[in-house]
């Protein structure tokens, strides 16, 4: 597969995604809660797409035909659910590399719906990523850290996302991008308020120094996702935005290591032996995306 120009998008949601976690993970520690955080992160990205749908001439179409729209947006929203609570629980440096498998699953999807097929590397893939997580419960610091709650969280956060990725895949095109995105994302609006019961206070109640935090952070994140979407489109191909977008697990390990401190992260002082594991683990990852890309 010859490298593509447009795959410099997922390259560079990889870096907002984990500057966003961070940002996210700084907040969560103000006390701002995941459920809050997904909110003004949900709405912010369906207010971006809100635009696209009148610069792009979207018509209203005949309320059933926006099921698969309605579809995609529940995947999309538990995707982001189960990535707050991943966050909530368990360091950066964990979450970002096991949603890696995301890839995978990508095309394990895509057989399943015959829109692509799965080759023999892309199985030898599945079984690297599945010891790179391994090795992310390495290190002694695992109960304390709650590892394993984080993984399997960022696991089904993977699952979500990929499913619905490979869904978008199949139906945006039918639809064109002004028509299928933004009732896509006022449905992740509308879902996100679901969350409102759980708030642990209201959103007027945070203060300048939490939202100094959970803005960026949910902006960063919106933009991530904002951007993902459109490589889809654009690339045209779930799978190889994947493989590239997947590189973020090793930059979650490089980053926590070199700025995490700017948001009072303190994954850096578990120590080199557990950080040491982890960037093993994300190289694995690497490993098995090299795999499905040769």
């Amino acid at each position: 597969m010859h490298f593509q120009p447009s795959l410099l998008l997922p390259l560079a949601c990889a870096l907002i995604y984990v500057v966003g976690a961070l940002a996210v993970r700084r907040a969560s520690a103000l006390g701002v809660g995941v459920w809050r955080t997904s909110f003004v992160s949900n709405w912010a990205i369906a207010l971006l797409f809100v635009p696209v749908w009148f610069r792009a001439g979207g018509q209203l179409q005949p309320p059933a035909d926006y099921a698969q729209p309605a579809v995609t947006a529940l995947l999309f929203f538990g995707g982001q659910a189960f990535t707050f609570l991943a966050l909530r629980h368990g360091d950066v440096s964990v979450v970002t590399p096991v949603m890696g498998t995301k890839v995978i699953l990508v095309a394990l999807f895509s057989s399943l719906l015959r829109v692509g097929e799965v080759p023999l590397q892309w199985w030898l893939g599945a079984l690297l990523s599945t010891a790179a997580i391994g090795l992310l419960h390495l290190g002694g610091e695992s109960h304390r850290r709650n590892v394993g709650r984080t993984a399997l969280l960022a696991f089904c956060s993977a699952a979500s996302f990929g499913l619905g990725d490979v869904l978008m895949q199949k139906w945006v095109p039918v639809w064109g991008l002004g028509s299928y995105f933004p009732p896509m994302f006022l449905f992740v609006g509308l879902l996100s308020c679901a969350f409102m019961p759980f708030f642990s206070a209201p959103l007027r109640a945070l203060d300048a120094a939490a939202w100094r935090w959970v803005a960026p952070g949910a902006l960063l994140l919106a933009l991530n996702n904002a951007g993902i979407v459109l490589a889809l489109v654009i690339v045209g191909s779930a799978t190889a935005v994947n493989i590239v977008y997947s590189v973020r697990g090793l930059f979650s390990v490089l980053l926590v290591w070199l700025i995490g401190h700017w948001f009072t992260n303190d994954e850096k002082q578990l120590g080199g032996r557990v950080l040491r594991f982890r960037f093993v683990g994300a190289a694995l990852m690497v490993a098995a995306i090299i795999l499905v890309l040769v």
